[in-house]
């Protein structure tokens, strides 16, 4: 029997799946994607992951402000938040973290409530998947400094091989996603060479990110076997291993 795929990043509020949301949901199981985290990131999903976690049995959330949006944050809506990360079958404190290529946020915004999230976790004794792009010297700077004893994922991962390894050695597990797949991955591609399996997740971030063949369409967690795919024949393994131990890993962060 094939194991079963565990999508660790997901966003199944988006408005991209209000028309067949329901079914495709239902549909995970019977091909093969045993779990998914649904991952919040502005204000409005908050809510929406976690009602979504009561419906389905196999369908889990992460709730966290993501680095965009944070400039909506102040203590009020902070206590709030951290209201819903205590709500059942909430796994995760994310997706946060810094993001400096939209700048929708100061820097020194997005910091205080990365590391006001990541407190947030500890106080709760969660992980947190963490979101960084175009920021990898200040992201690096507040994880050594905040995230000490903290678990969780480093999402979307966009960096060097090198700084995978000192996330990796932190304690903390590598996403990767649709991106491995692509001609210009390359990148990607030697980072899952050189991070253990045990230290990798895989995941969607749909309805982003789709992988090859279906690069540039809505992404689902359907198209996870690319991902699986892609990182066997990179570390020249077999398709099983990668899903089997992915979930195994996932499970133990998560669940």
């Amino acid at each position: 029997m094939k194991p079963m795929i565990f999508d660790s990043h997901a966003h199944y509020d988006s408005h991209q799946f209000d028309e067949d949301r329901h079914e495709l949901l239902l549909s995970m199981q019977e091909n093969g994607i045993g779990t998914i985290v649904n991952c919040a990131a502005d204000w409005e999903s908050l809510t929406e992951v976690v009602e979504m976690a009561q419906c389905y049995p196999h369908v889990y959330a992460a709730v966290g402000l993501h680095p965009d949006e944070v400039g909506e944050l102040d203590e009020e809506r902070f206590a709030f938040l951290k209201q819903q990360c205590q709500k059942e079958k909430v796994v995760a404190v994310g997706e946060i973290g810094l993001d400096y290529y939209w700048d929708t946020a100061s820097h020194d915004v997005q910091k205080k409530w990365f590391v006001r999230q990541l407190e947030l976790a500890k106080e709760l004794d969660l992980p947190v998947i963490i979101h960084s792009r175009d920021a990898a010297e200040d992201t690096w700077n507040v994880m050594k400094e905040h995230a000490q004893g903290l678990r969780g994922v480093i999402h979307c991962f966009s960096y060097s091989k090198e700084m995978a390894e000192e996330y990796v050695k932190m304690g903390f597990h590598i996403g990767i996603g649709g991106v491995v797949t692509f001609k210009n991955g390359k990148k990607l591609k030697e980072v899952a060479q050189v991070v253990p399996l045990d230290r990798i997740l895989l995941e969607t971030d749909c309805p982003y990110l789709a992988p090859e063949p279906f690069r540039g369409k809505r992404n689902s967690s359907l198209y996870v076997p690319y991902i699986a795919q892609a990182i066997a024949d990179i570390k020249g393994i077999t398709y099983n291993e990668v899903v089997a131990q992915t979930a195994k890993n996932a499970k133990e962060l998560f669940l």
